[in-house]
């Protein structure tokens, strides 16, 4: 049914989901930082996601009788891979060697400069107009601010430069695999094809943790209370409850709209990482923070217009981010 033909929904509806994608995907990198804690991280995030995607893949086929084809697995795999090995992988990897929360989260924030880059330079890409080039070059500002020279100094603000390229490398990744998917054979049903990722990507994750030897280091009996309650937030807040927000504002709201998450996530996981952590948040940190969000704010807006959805803000048919857990 045609969105302008459906019931509206009412505002705090829409406040609420808002609210829950703020909140929930922000506080997904504190989650991690405890889970992997005395839980293995590429094998925790492969179980989490292996779950979460069950769980939707049987609602889908139980609600609206979902079937999927061996494209749509190969293709779930290959973006699975992308998304989840490479983007989520790299997430869970860095706060294992104590990358702090909210750092992780500033660096994810950066995931539309290289998914407007990936889509200029593919073949066939098209150029981003000025606005967006200008967003692209003021946020490498930032970032080059967070983690340039003297970020990785000694004492407690010392930033881990293997950490750092890890989860840009990631955002690359996950840039990439959101352009794939956009065009890949998924199944249409958005819960349907978010699941069949979900789980290929849980499986893969948990295959790359058996040659770094996380499955003999797997001890329930020395798993903390707070790696499980991360885990399971992990599972139930930020895979379920944030993407149902997520792909319900999708079809309610607009995608520019929705694509604000990317700059407030930070935010919130910064807070958060400072008042529930403790982690040090420098007056350079909050500087960079505010360019890298300013940055990512311009983007959405820079591209919009001319009858076409920049990259960055295109309604995807996959999983959104952060989560790039951070979904």
């Amino acid at each position: 049914m045609p969105a302008h033909d459906a019931p509206r929904p009412s505002r705090s509806l829409i406040v609420t989901a808002f609210a829950a994608l703020y909140l929930v995907w922000g506080s997904t990198y504190l989650a991690i930082r405890y889970a992997v804690e005395t839980l293995p991280p590429l094998l925790m995030g492969g179980v989490r996601f292996i779950i979460a995607g069950a769980i939707l893949i049987a609602w889908a086929r139980w609600r609206d009788g979902a079937r999927a084809t061996a494209a749509n697995w190969r293709a779930a795999a290959i973006a699975g891979a992308l998304l989840l090995l490479g983007g989520n992988g790299a997430v869970v990897w860095a706060e294992q060697r104590g990358l702090p929360s909210g750092l992780v989260a500033l660096l994810v924030a950066t995931m539309p400069f290289w998914m407007v880059v990936a889509d200029w330079v593919r073949p066939g890409g098209r150029a981003p107009r000025a606005g967006v080039v200008a967003g692209i070059a003021i946020g490498l500002g930032g970032l080059a601010l967070l983690v340039g020279p003297g970020a990785f100094g000694s004492g407690e603000t010392r930033i881990d430069p293997v950490g750092t390229a890890v989860v840009i490398a990631g955002s690359l990744s996950w840039a990439i695999g959101s352009l794939y998917a956009r065009g890949a054979p998924l199944p249409k049903h958005a819960l349907f094809a978010t699941g069949l990722e979900m789980f290929a990507g849980g499986v893969l994750l948990s295959l790359a943790a058996i040659p770094l030897g996380e499955w003999g280091r797997v001890d329930p009996s020395r798993a903390s209370a707070a790696s499980i309650g991360g885990f399971v937030y992990l599972v139930v807040v930020g895979s379920l409850i944030g993407f149902t927000a997520f792909a319900w504002l999708l079809r309610v709201s607009t995608p520019a709209r929705v694509s604000t998450y990317a700059f407030v996530n930070p935010v919130v996981a910064v807070f958060l990482g400072w008042l529930i952590a403790g982690e040090t948040v420098t007056s350079r940190t909050i500087v960079a923070a505010a360019v890298i969000v300013g940055a990512v704010a311009l983007i959405p807006f820079a591209g919009a217009g001319g009858g076409r959805e920049d990259a960055a803000t295109a309604r995807p048919h996959t999983l959104p981010d952060s989560e790039r857990d951070a979904a």
